[in-house]
C-alpha cells in the first residue's frame, strides 16, 4: 500500500511511522485512519521490526482532527473524517469512533512502540498514542485533550487509558478544562516520561528503539507488552500470576530462554532465534484485531 499521509520506514531494526500532512499540522483524516491501521499491520507482519517510532513531519505531531469541514466535522451524517466508515459499526449500528480503531490496533500491537511528540499534539492528535508504550517531548511539544471545548466527548478509548496513565484526578482536570498545556506539564503529570531539546527528541527515541532491538529477544517483549497492558485490567495479582505462570512454563523451555542463558555465560550478544510471527506462545492474551 502507497501511503499518502504518512511515511513509513525500517532501519536497524527499528520502524519510523511519521505522520506527514505538514502543511496541515498533520491533521487527522480518514485517509490517514486506514494508513495507520495498515501500517501497524505490516509492523506485526515483519520480524525485521523490532521496536517502532512514530512522530510527525513538520512543526507538529498531530493538531487534531482536520476541521476544514466546518461545523459539520464531527456529524456521523454528514463527515466521515472521525468515523470508521459504514461498514464497521458497532452492534447497534452505531459508527465507530475512527480514533478508537487506530488506538485499539496500536494496542494490539506486538511491537512496543515510542511516541516521539516534536510539536503540537491535541485531539486525536494525543489519545491514539496513549496505548504507545512510552512518549517523548520536545520541549517544543504541546498537548490538549480538547474536546470539551468543541463540544464532543474524549474519545479513542482515552477515558480508559488517560486516568491508567496519569490518574483520575489529572486525566479530569486536563479533560474538563479542555486548556492546551506545555511539556514541562505533560511531564509534571506522567503523560510523557522524558522531555528533550527539540534536536535531541529523535535521536533519543532512536537509541530506546536500538537498546530494545539489539539486546532483547522479540518473542519476549511482544509478550511482555501484552501481559502488562492486559494486566491493567486484571482483577487481582493472582490472576496475573496464573498468566505469568502459564508464560514462564511455555517460554522457558524455548530456544530464545536457552540462548538468553547461554549467551550470558558466555559472555557475548545474543542472537535469539525465535519470530513473534511463527513462535509467540498460544496463551499470550489477544484481543480483537479493530
Amino acid at each position: 500500500m502507497a501511503y499518502a499521509e504518512i511515511e513509513y520506514q525500517v532501519q536497524d531494526g527499528i520502524a519510523t511511522v511519521t505522520l506527514n500532512r505538514p502543511d496541515k499540522m498533520n491533521a487527522y483524516t480518514f485517509t490517514m485512519r486506514n494508513e495507520m491501521l495498515d501500517v501497524f499491520d505490516r509492523i506485526d507482519a515483519d520480524d525485521d521490526v523490532r521496536a517502532v517510532v512514530v512522530t510527525g513531519a513538520g512543526r507538529a505531531f498531530c493538531a487534531g482532527a482536520d476541521l476544514s469541514g466546518g461545523g459539520d466535522t464531527f456529524d456521523k451524517e454528514k463527515s466521515k473524517n472521525m468515523f470508521a466508515g459504514e461498514e464497521d459499526v458497532l452492534e447497534d449500528g452505531t459508527p465507530r469512533d475512527g480514533g478508537g480503531t487506530v488506538a485499539l490496533r496500536i494496542a494490539r500491537c506486538l511491537k512496543p512502540v515510542i511516541g516521539a511528540f516534536n510539536g503540537a499534539a491535541v485531539g486525536v492528535g494525543v489519545t491514539m498514542t496513549l496505548p504507545m508504550d512510552v512518549r517523548l517531548a520536545s520541549e517544543k511539544a504541546r498537548f490538549g485533550f480538547v474536546f470539551a471545548r468543541r463540544g464532543i466527548v474524549t474519545e479513542a478509548a482515552s477515558s480508559w487509558f488517560l486516568p491508567r496513565i496519569v490518574g483520575i484526578a489529572q486525566a479530569m482536570e486536563w479533560a474538563a478544562t479542555g486548556r492546551v498545556f506545555d511539556a514541562q506539564e505533560a511531564l509534571a503529570g506522567r503523560l510523557v516520561s522524558r522531555v528533550y531539546a527539540h534536536d535531541e527528541l529523535l535521536p533519543a527515541a532512536y537509541a530506546l528503539a536500538g537498546e530494545i532491538a539489539g539486546n532483547t529477544s522479540a518473542v519476549s517483549v511482544a509478550t511482555i507488552r501484552r501481559l502488562m497492558w492486559s494486566g491493567l485490567s486484571t482483577p487481582s495479582p493472582w490472576d496475573a500470576h496464573r498468566a505469568d505462570s502459564h508464560l514462564m512454563a511455555e517460554l522457558g523451555g524455548g530456544a530464545d530462554a536457552l540462548e538468553g542463558v547461554t549467551s550470558f555465560l558466555e559472555k557475548r550478544p545474543a542472537a535469539f532465534p525465535m519470530r513473534v510471527t511463527k513462535d509467540l506462545p498460544p496463551s499470550v492474551p489477544d484481543w480483537p484485531t479493530r
